[in-house]
């Protein structure tokens, strides 16, 4: 079985991830639990020999129950947070993500039934980007608003 790459490191952890950018109708596709209080990206964390590629294609299927094609890689996130999961709270994360926009068809209905790391359902939810709820990543209010067409790298350092 393929393994997560998130790995120890001192007192905190590093992450590898990726995200799916799904847009149809103005709205977002964003991932919701009753553990948080805000929506974040469908996607998940790379496994170890796997491409980020791969790991989207993957991840999407896994959280919408459906194959979508990636369009273009758009942003490479590094971000520094204090983890909020239970298994991790307090703890230092260092991540890398890498968000990719995905091929939308015109009949894209998902279907939610993903678990949280803790074993909690997760559900989907056609976001708009003015949703007074959080979204991580944060800069997705205001990059996804007017999306540049080539590769943009952000770095958000959230610890206290």
């Amino acid at each position: 079985m393929a393994q997560d790459i998130t790995l120890p490191v001192a007192d905190g952890y590093v992450n590898v991830r990726v995200g799916a950018i799904i847009q149809k109708n103005g709205k977002l596709l964003m991932v919701g639990s009753q553990d948080f209080d805000y929506y974040y990206s469908v996607g998940g964390r790379i496994q170890f020999g796997e491409s980020a590629g791969q790991a989207v294609r993957r991840e999407v299927l896994e959280e919408t129950g459906r194959e979508l094609e990636i369009d273009r890689l758009g942003f490479i996130h590094e971000d520094f947070f204090l983890c909020d999961s239970p298994s991790k709270k307090g703890k230092l994360m260092y991540e890398i993500a890498f968000y990719f926009f995905m091929k939308t068809p015109e009949d894209f209905e998902p279907v939610s039934g993903s678990l949280t790391e803790e074993g909690r359902t997760e559900y989907l939810a056609w976001v708009p980007l003015d949703t007074p709820k959080r979204l991580y990543p944060d800069f997705f209010r205001t990059e996804l608003a007017n999306p540049a067409p080539g590769i943009r790298h952000i770095v958000t350092d959230e610890r206290p």
